[in-house]
């Protein structure tokens, strides 16, 4: 069953008590990333469902937006340096 961009939706849970966050979540590239991270550290981030994964606290931030300034400055700093983006695969959306 395929779900609506509305549907795939990412849940994360934590408390005061516990030093880990619960993440689940329908969206691929952070599902690609957590997968990743899970097998590159298994010590501090779990997989404990096909979606779900438990990681440290303190992978999670809430940070200040961008200004349109500081991500020009970054967008140039990038370019200088030769940084080119990922290419997007065939069929990926």
């Amino acid at each position: 069953m395929k779900l609506t961009p509305i549907e795939q939706e990412t849940i994360l849970l934590y408390n005061q008590a516990e030093a880990t966050a619960d993440v689940e979540t329908c969206d691929p590239k952070l599902l690609e990333k957590l997968n990743r991270l899970a097998e590159k550290y298994p010590e501090q981030i779990q997989k404990t469902g096909e979606r779900r994964f438990l990681v440290p606290k303190r992978c999670v931030s809430v940070r200040e937006p961008y200004s349109a300034e500081r991500r020009k400055a970054a967008s140039e700093r990038a370019k200088a340096a030769g940084y080119k983006p990922p290419v997007r695969k065939a069929g990926s959306e």
